[in-house]
């Protein structure tokens, strides 16, 4: 199964790795052309020179960008090479709306297409540990085990192609909800002068451990936020979430909130970071000593 790889950022890339590994990798491409010489020289394989080349070469193409509009400009941009027997495996984190169009229009060339968003952040990308949650035809996600495999520890088919990124906006308002209760707990251990290093190996150990905590509680509570999910990211992806609460006639209060925090911090040009960086929103409210609530 000749597998091409469409998007090398902190996902795209360890996901490129697992599959150069496993013998699947043919080929790959990304917006900045000289990530995608880089990795390519170092996994030996092809750069393509746009989209379309790589669906012509490939019978996977896998795709992991950013935004909502930056899909379907690949999808259209690899139309003229797709056909029957080609399948594109999205894993964006997208809206359901537009899941859906992209379906429509590979669909329309005979191609199949499959919404494949992820769960497990840079580290699951790079040891190969992710957890795709599929949307799409169920013979078809079963068929490309072997592509899941190599990237991923799970693979779950969820019903039709939209149910894939409803479970991930499932996911992203619970890790909302882990990121407030984690980064407001462990400044609260801060303020009251408690080892955190101890704080952090004693509340993991219990009923409250969460890979959150596991993973992130040590660096944020040393001030260091290297992205393994970049906070603007999750701030989009919540957005998302917002606009289909909306569509329900619902707003949640985890994701108001936290919207309205992300949105302070990356006006603090704090972006960038990963999302344990709310750690600095909730680290300030005990350094002012502010009885009201962010």
């Amino acid at each position: 199964m000749r597998t091409g790889v469409i998007g090398l950022g902190a996902m795209g890339a360890g996901m490129a790795r697992n599959l150069a590994g496993a013998g699947l990798l043919a080929c790959v491409w990304n917006r900045s052309a000289e990530k995608a010489k880089a990795l390519a020289a170092e996994l030996e394989v092809t750069v393509a020179p746009d989209p379309a080349s790589l669906a012509r070469h490939c019978d996977v193409i896998v795709t992991c960008v950013s935004r909502d509009v930056d899909v379907l400009e690949v999808i259209d941009a690899l139309l003229p090479e797709l056909e029957q027997g080609k399948v594109v495996m999205d894993c964006s984190t997208i809206a359901v709306e537009t899941a859906r169009a992209a379906d429509e229009r590979v669909r329309a060339t005979g191609a199949v297409f499959l919404d494949t968003p992820v769960s497990g952040g840079r580290e699951g990308a790079e040891a190969g540990q992710l957890v795709f949650m599929a949307g799409g035809d169920a013979a078809m996600v079963e068929r490309l085990d072997p592509v899941f495999r190599a990237m991923g520890k799970q693979v779950t088919h969820m019903g039709p192609v939209g149910a894939g990124q409803a479970t991930k906006a499932v996911n992203q308002i619970m890790a909302a909800g882990i990121n407030q209760a984690v980064t407001e707990a462990l400044a609260f251990g801060q303020a009251s002068g408690l080892d955190m290093d101890k704080v952090v190996e004693v509340v993991g150990g219990g009923a409250a451990a969460n890979w959150f905590l596991q993973k992130r509680g040590g660096s944020m509570v040393r001030g260091s936020f290297e992205p393994g999910f970049k906070l603007a990211l999750h701030q989009k992806d919540l957005s998302i979430c917002k606009q289909m609460l909306a569509d329900l006639g619902v707003a949640l209060p985890i994701v108001e909130m936290t919207l309205k925090h992300y949105q302070r911090l990356i006006q603090e040009g704090h972006g960038d970071e990963d999302i344990s960086a709310l750690y600095r929103a909730k680290r300030e409210l005990f350094e002012r000593g502010n009885l009201k609530a962010l």
